[in-house]
């Protein structure tokens, strides 16, 4: 049976790019794991489940994916994952992903492993982006330079944070996603001209945001050969 595993932030997911996927992946009949820095169960972004911001439906059905899942209620710590014995590694994105996922380096692990491997994928969405600046391959050379890639454009950042870079909660942002990757080789375009931001250089697939998580795990479907029935 083909299988994924999702890496979920502790600090703070984006409901709809972890639950989208988790849904559609699940309804091709993907074996889906949970992990998480630590083996606590995942934290939800406050934002990400509030209908003034998401809209009543995707609020509500993120809600009951957290709430009700046994998947994302028992997760496993990252450093028990290893990606020989997935299919797939999804990587869903939340601005507390700069603070555990990104800086994890059993997680850079999982993400070297699937895109070196011979048969996995790496699927890694809007903040998560910011890992590939810190993942480096087997040979110590940075995983992301030369490959085209898309993530959370600077442009909308600065529309969230004030101007120290505070978050609306108060945390200072730690960086910005789009400085980091292009700063290591990372041939950068977040499309933001386009509704949505999808790119696929090999083995590792990148999605810029909650309204791109749909199209990324349909390009995941795709390479991995399953669909929904």
């Amino acid at each position: 049976m083909t299988s994924a595993l999702f890496v979920v932030s502790e600090e703070g997911y984006w409901g709809e790019e972890c639950v989208t996927p988790l849904e559609l992946l699940s309804d091709a009949g993907v074996d889906i794991d949970v992990a998480t820095p630590s083996g606590g169960e995942p934290v939800v972004d406050d934002r990400s489940v509030d209908p003034d911001t998401v809209g009543e439906e995707t609020a509500e059905r993120v809600k009951d994916v957290h709430r009700n899942d046994e998947r994302m209620a028992n997760p496993m710590p990252i450093a028990k994952a290893s990606a020989d014995n997935y299919d797939a590694v999804v990587f869903p994105g939340g601005h507390g992903t700069e603070w555990d996922v990104n800086q994890d380096h059993h997680a850079r692990a999982l993400l070297r492993e699937a895109v070196e491997g011979d048969d996995g994928k790496a699927m890694v969405v809007c903040h998560a982006v910011g890992i590939l600046a810190f993942t480096r391959d087997s040979d110590g050379d940075i995983l992301v330079d030369g490959r085209e890639i898309t993530g959370f454009p600077n442009d909308w950042e600065e529309d969230i944070v004030d101007e120290n870079d505070n978050m609306p909660d108060g945390r200072k942002l730690p960086y910005y996603v789009e400085d980091e990757v292009k700063a290591v080789g990372a041939e950068w375009d977040a499309e933001l001209d386009a509704e949505e931001s999808v790119t696929v250089d090999g083995d590792l697939i990148t999605a810029r945001g909650p309204e791109s998580s749909r199209a990324g795990a349909t390009e995941l479907q795709r390479a991995l050969g399953v669909q929904a029935d």
